[in-house]
């Protein structure tokens, strides 16, 4: 037995007695350790997020972002505008955001996760149709500094990914699903009927249904159900649509009620308790609640544009409360600390104003079984 076996064989063997006596003999020795324990991450309290961001207009926003000191902020979508098949001409706008002083600083404060919307996959309401959709996941990718074996540069497909964080009893879930990659076109409703819709403020969209119409390609259904099926106490579905809007005309999951319904079979059949939607895209921040045909009431806390904005009344069948329709950002707070944790929604003004809030406990968001 040569003399790096035998110091390994002595280690094992001291491991199995004593843990403690066979890390100081392996350091004695030389011998790496053939099992490090791993610390628990540190509960997730604060999340941010927020969509649509004019990389060609001032950012102030960051600055009340980064008051709240969050854990990760997310990036839900239209995160630049870029709307070209120039690729350089994608780089040269996440340039521009990368130049902001704001987010240089959020960067360097928290950890920023992110999904696409279309501005930024590449064309406005665009979906598998879009021709240069694997050059921009490339472009996307590297701005946010994927590792290089990340499950997202590695498969053949959209950029959804998941990630979950902190102790048993105080887990969170984050799933940043993909909603341009594998979408079907949408449906248009005539031209008479956009009319008409206008003076309600309407957008021009229409249902779709049919075994070939989709949001998320199979491989992302199969995905989602493996990480739903993960233990976790909180779980924050991150799509860059609206997903409990409903009637509003515009692009949201109401326009395909099939996959709509897909989604909210598979949180009951895989019994996924604490989950509450994010969600961008429409200029505005509202809350939407669904109550009928769910597992457990849904929540969907909807925060767009950290620059845009559209202050027009926008039907919605399942809205909760006002609508704010200036810049905002979204915040979610988990008190860990109560017995029934305690998770708190906000919508927050530029100027860091405290405009929409609901606030419920996790029991209220678990599978009757």
């Amino acid at each position: 037995m040569g003399e790096r076996s035998a110091c390994l064989s002595s280690c094992q063997e001291g491991a199995t007695r004593f843990a403690f006596l066979a890390l100081f003999l392996a350091v004695l020795s030389g011998c790496t350790p053939l099992v490090t324990a791993t610390a628990p991450t540190p509960p997730i309290d604060v999340i941010a997020f927020g969509s649509c961001a004019e990389q060609d207009l001032p950012q102030p926003i960051w600055d009340a972002v980064i008051t709240h000191r969050p854990d990760r902020f997310v990036f839900l979508g239209d995160n630049i505008y870029g709307d070209t098949v120039d690729m350089n001409v994608l780089r040269a706008k996440y340039a521009q955001l990368a130049a902001k002083p704001g987010y240089q600083r959020l960067k360097a404060m928290t950890p920023v996760l992110a999904t696409w919307d279309d501005h930024d996959y590449g064309a406005n309401d665009a979906g598998a149709e879009y021709p240069m959709k694997a050059a921009s996941k490339q472009i996307f990718l590297d701005f946010f500094d994927e590792p290089a074996d990340s499950e997202r540069r590695l498969r053949d497909g959209g950029i959804y990914t998941a990630y979950l964080e902190g102790p048993p009893g105080r887990r969170v879930q984050l799933i940043l699903l993909d909603t341009r990659w594998d979408r079907s076109p949408l449906r248009r409703a005539n031209p008479a009927v956009i009319a008409a819709r206008r003076a309600v403020y309407m957008g021009p969209y229409m249902p779709r249904s049919g075994p070939e119409v989709r949001i998320l390609g199979e491989d992302q259904w199969r995905w989602l159900e493996e990480e739903l099926r993960r233990p976790a106490e909180v779980r924050i579905i991150a799509t860059s649509i609206p997903f409990l809007q409903d009637g509003t005309g515009y692009e949201n999951w109401a326009n395909f009620p099939e996959e709509r319904e897909r989604l909210i079979d598979l949180i009951a059949e895989t019994e996924a308790n604490g989950v509450i939607f994010i969600t961008g895209d429409t200029h505005r921040g509202q809350f939407d609640k669904r109550t009928t045909d769910v597992p457990y009431p849904l929540w969907e806390v909807n925060s767009s544009g950290l620059t845009q904005h559209y202050n027009q009344p926008v039907p919605d069948k399942n809205r909760l409360g006002d609508l704010y329709g200036e810049p905002n950002f979204g915040l979610i707070r988990i008190n860990w600390a109560e017995a029934d944790p305690e998770i708190t929604m906000e919508i927050r003004s530029v100027e860091n104003a405290l405009v929409l809030q609901n606030t419920i406990r996790l029991s209220e968001l678990q599978v009757e079984k």
